[in-house]
Order: structure tokens, then sequence, then C-alpha cells
């Protein structure tokens, strides 16, 4: 299937644009990448007075950023216990206690720089798609109870109503959480980090950096920028850099397509609260609208690749089975973009060099975490100490064999997307 457009780019209210690189200089801290991660730790660290370059290879929010879903999730995708089985009891918590204030922290973020990003702060709804995805969200219920998360769940009748389906066999609300317009946002953290100092570069292409013993010499378009940190923000966007260091990630692809706006009426049946919604099948699937009323609708898979036509065939089919009122509705944008995951599903931070850290593996939930932890970065970089970061930084990570995992992902998600009878997954 051919990739049209991304609907972000064409909706967004956020023009903002930034000239190349022209001249070298000497920074407090030089960020490679401008998404939500590099782009947070950029007004972050102006905030505080400090002097900031961001170098950005394409434009704001090229990657992840400008491609995702635009729920602000509080937490990751593994349910609490197993992140506590995963790092250990005060590692664990500290994480979900940092990314359980995401969305909040987001929030006043948009309010303060006053950023329209069409923000929505009404929840978010974990859909349950069988009686074993039920039990499921039973069991992150309780786990989310007993560290005095505010959830709830629904149950099959509530969730109909909220969602304008009948397809749901009960839902896990998060009152914390909410949707954006994700590209918007991204764009709106680049103009407040200009505001606030900070020097900022798109189109412009890191070829090297090193270390020199005294600062980080970074190399982009033929000058040369010194600074005492460093942060690598690029994600799964990393395009080799001579950098001594490489993220190790599983690549894995994610497509959405968008409908046109829906009828008037129907806006006030679907999803008419603007909660943004994904569910507890195996490969997984995401629902929501935006401030036109376009129903939105993603998945694991590339949209680019091989299995680009049963992707777009299984959205088709997918649609008319959660809403059969839409099922006539003409898809007007596709797009897809590409996410880092770890091989335990837990955010990254690496030290690979004196002061400089690279931050990645969000497994698909970049807006909370990409906030959090490029402001939390920023100040570690700074104040030169780790203990306000959400994860502990290692010196290396490795991934066995990154591009299986992201083939096995890719392939899986074929197989259940050709399914032509029977219950969609």
């Amino acid at each position: 299937m051919t990739v049209t457009s991304n609907l972000w780019r064409v909706s967004s209210s956020v023009d903002i644009s930034a000239p190349p690189l022209s001249a070298g200089g000497r920074f407090d801290l030089v960020i490679i990448g401008g998404g939500f991660t590099g782009l947070s730790a950029a007004l972050e660290a102006a905030r505080r007075g400090a002097s900031v370059a961001l170098l950005e290879a394409e434009s704001f929010g090229f990657g992840g950023s400008g491609r995702n879903v635009g729920l602000v999730n509080a937490g990751l995708w593994l349910p609490p216990d197993q992140v506590v089985a995963k790092m250990g009891e005060a590692a664990g918590n500290r994480l979900m206690q940092e990314l359980a204030a995401g969305p909040s922290k987001v929030w006043s973020i948009i309010e303060r720089e006053r950023i329209e990003c069409e923000a929505t702060p009404n929840g978010t709804l974990h859909l349950a798609h069988s009686a074993s995805g039920l039990q499921n969200l039973k069991d992150r219920l309780a786990q989310g109870l007993a560290r005095g998360w505010p959830l709830q769940l629904l149950g099959a009748e509530e969730t109909g109503r909220r969602c304008g389906s009948t397809a749901f066999h009960g839902a896990l609300f998060d009152p914390r959480a909410g949707t954006i317009q994700p590209l918007s946002y991204a764009r709106g953290l680049a103009a407040a980090a200009i505001r606030a100092g900070a020097r900022l570069h798109e189109r412009t292409r890191v070829t090297r950096a090193r270390h020199d013993g005294a600062d980080w010499v970074v190399t982009a378009d033929g000058y040369d920028l010194r600074s005492r940190s460093l942060l690598l923000a690029t994600n799964a966007y990393f395009d080799g850099i001579d950098l001594g260091y490489r993220p190790a990630i599983v690549p894995v692809s994610y497509f959405q397509l968008a409908t046109a706006p829906m009828p008037e009426q129907l806006r006030t049946e679907i999803l008419a609260g603007g909660e943004g919604c994904w569910d507890t099948a195996l490969v997984m699937s995401s629902f929501r609208t935006d401030r036109a009323g376009r129903m939105i609708i993603g998945a694991i898979g590339n949209l680019e690749g091989a299995g680009g036509t049963v992707h777009a065939a299984w959205a088709r089919r997918k649609l008319a089975k959660v809403y059969p009122q839409l099922a006539d509705l003409p898809f007007e944008h596709a797009w897809r973009g590409k996410i880092a995951m770890t091989g335990d599903h837990i955010p990254k931070i690496v030290a690979f060099g004196p002061n400089a850290y690279a931050s990645f593996g969000y497994s698909g939930r970049g807006i909370c975490p990409g906030t959090v932890f490029g402001t939390a970065i920023a100040a570690a970089l700074l104040d030169a100490t780790e203990n306000g970061l959400p994860v502990r930084p290692v010196p290396v990570h490795r991934e066995r064999a990154a591009a299986l995992q992201g083939a096995y992902y890719e392939t899986g998600a074929v197989l259940s997307h050709a399914v032509q009878h029977g219950p969609l997954l």
C-alpha cells in the first residue's frame, strides 16, 4: 500500500521551522534529535539558563514523535508487577512513580507554554477484546489500585456507551490520561525551547561526535560544536552517526489510517468524550478521534512493506467490525512510524561516554516517557547527578538478534491481519 499522507502533518496548527546550522559554537549541552525527548530536554535546559543546541536531521517531530497515536498514557505496556519483577522493587516502583506523573507533566507543559495541540485530558480506555482480555484488565486494576492509581473497571454496557461499540467485554479507564495532536505537541515544545533561549536547527545532519578529553565535539554539516554534555535522542531513528556507539533496539513498525470526518450524529455516539483507546489483543489495535471527528485506527505493522496491502485490508475489516456505522467511511490518510522496543520492554538510559546519555526504548509510549526522560536527563547532565533520573543509567545495553526480533513482530502482524474469517484479533 502507498502511504499517502500523515494526518498530523496536514492538521497541525503549530507552524514552526528553524534554520540549518550555519556556525560552530560552545554550549553546555548539545542534543541530537528533535522529538519528544530531545525537545523536552532542550526546553528544560534553556529554562535553567543553560546554553543548549539541538540538531535535527529532518524537521521537528519527523520521527516517531510526529507519527505517534497521540495517547498520553501513564505507565508502561507492562503490568506493574512485571515491571517490579524485571527491575526490582525499588527501581521498578521509582520508574512507575515517575511515569504515573507523566500525563500531569505533559498537561502542565501544554498549559504553561500555551501549546495548541488538541489536548483532551479526558482519559483513556484499555478495551477488553475477549473474556481473557477482561481478566487481564482486572489484574491490572488490582495492581494499579494497590499503588494508589485512580483506575476504574467498566462493564461491557458502560464501555459500549463510552466508545460507541458493542465489540468489547469491558474497559479499564484511566482518568489521568488523554489524547493530543502529537506533532503539534512536538512543534510546540520546539517553539517553547526557542523562546527560552535554546538554539535549534532543523535539516542539520550530525556525522560525528567524539570526546577530546575535555569536551564533546559534535560535527554537523561541516561545523563543530563543543559541549560539556551530550544527549543522543534519536530513539528508533538513529541513522549511523560516527559516535563509537549505536543504540541497541528492536525496530517495530506501527501504522495508522484516518477516515474522513464522521457525520455530526455519529460524533455524538462514538467516543463522544474524546477518550483514546487500545485493546488487549496480542496484536494490539488503537482507536481514537481527532478534533475534526476523524476516526483513527492503528496497529503494529509496516504499511510500506510487503504486508502493506494485508494491513490496509485488515484495517477496513476491523473498522467495520468494531464500528459498523463507519463501514463505508473512506480512509483519507495513512502513515506509519518506527517504534524502538527493548527485549524487556523497559526504557533505557545508556551512559556511552563522559557526560553523555542516550535515551530510548519507550516501546510505543513516546509522549510521557519522552517528556519525563528528556526533562530529567537535561537536569542530570547540567547538575552532574543521576539522582533524579527515572532509571539508572547503564554503560551498555545489548539486544540479541534485534533485526530478527523486529521481523518476528512484522511477520506476526501480517499473519494476524491476514485472517479473513472468524474473530479479528
